[in-house]
């Protein structure tokens, strides 16, 4: 069990509470085994933290390694839809474990949508209950040997990051942005946040950072030229993908089909990852 106070409202700026020194980190039920967790996150919505995720956790599932997604966005999954699994339930049994839905290529997910009778069905809660649930799919799912988890933020650095970074032992953070300038300040508020909760960031992601002329090849930056060079000069952070628009990607994800995609946009970020559990199995 974790040593947060009974009653913790995740909001550290009022707290006087002496959490530095203690592990706040919730423990795996006994059976549940998950090796490393990365967090994808953003400062805004709408810039492809679940598109990113889902194809880490496809990519590295296919070079061998067993994958899961825990989907955070509680009250606006999208994770079930882009694998083709909205008509799916969690089960769970008498001891009181939910079993993730597995996808067809055998990645592990949980998502808010597995337990709703409908996947229409709003979830009107607020902050307080919605990290609760968080941090169940994290303790009481039956996590089968996984290697590397995947953990979908909702944006922002509210309630769920803070009880994601506090409560769950993440290995580093991916920042997913876009070309627009206005991200500088978005970015920059997650890789402050990371580095408030000593959590280390392993590089930035840009999604839809260009279109290519279907005639000549030409990189058509429609939102405008790229800042994400300067912001990672700024912080001293590798740029690990710049994905562009295509349709060949909507149409997949449209579909329930991400896992049919045969792209290589994140292939420097897996690289990273593979790094990771090198490091983990000499030590």
């Amino acid at each position: 069990m974790s040593d947060t106070p009974e009653n913790c409202s995740h909001d550290c700026s009022n707290c006087k509470s002496d959490c530095k020194s203690r592990d706040l980190h919730v423990k795996l039920r006994d059976g549940s085994r998950v090796k490393h967790v990365i967090g994808i996150v953003s400062g805004k919505g709408g810039v492809g933290k679940s598109l990113v995720t889902n194809l880490l956790a496809c990519r590295m599932n296919i070079k061998g390694y067993r994958t899961a997604i825990l989907d955070a966005d509680i009250t606006g999954p999208s994770i079930p839809t882009a694998f083709g699994l909205g008509e799916e339930k969690a089960m769970g049994d008498k001891a009181g474990f939910i079993y993730p839905v597995k996808s067809e290529k055998g990645v592990q997910i949980m998502s808010m949508n597995f337990l709703l009778e409908h996947e229409t069905d709003p979830v009107i809660w607020r902050g307080p209950v919605i990290a609760g649930a968080v941090k169940q799919f994290w303790t009481d799912v039956m996590w089968d040997n996984v290697d590397f988890m995947f953990v979908d933020m909702p944006p922002g650095t509210g309630d769920v990051p803070l009880t994601v970074f506090q409560s769950i032992p993440v290995d580093g953070i991916i920042i997913v942005s876009s070309p627009q300038q206005l991200v500088r300040v978005i970015v920059e508020k997650a890789v402050n946040m990371a580095n408030t909760m000593k959590i280390p960031v392993l590089g930035l992601i840009e999604n839809m950072s260009y279109v290519k002329c279907p005639d000549c090849n030409k990189e058509i930056k429609i939102f405008g030229e790229s800042n994400i060079a300067n912001i990672a000069k700024t912080y001293n952070l590798p740029v690990l993908a710049r994905i562009p628009i295509e349709e060949q990607v909507s149409r997949a994800v449209d579909a329930g089909d991400i896992e049919s995609l045969d792209v290589d946009y994140v292939d420097m970020a897996c690289a990273v990852l593979k790094e990771i559990d090198d490091k983990s199995i000499k030590a």
